[in-house]
């Protein structure tokens, strides 16, 4: 018989069943996501700019 994984076990103390870390990852992936994005639309509009013109 295999045991379960501790991390496969429900967490009695987390009834709402949101995970713990989801949170921080959001925040994360915001603060690389959000100036990645205006990077890269900085670079399209610049470089719009320098092949039209």
């Amino acid at each position: 018989m295999v045991n379960p994984t501790p991390s496969a076990l429900p967490d009695p103390e987390n009834a709402s069943g949101a995970q713990p870390g989801r949170a921080l990852t959001v925040v994360v992936w915001l603060w690389v996501g959000l100036p990645l994005a205006y990077g890269l639309y900085e670079l399209v509009s610049k470089a719009t700019k320098l092949f039209t013109g």
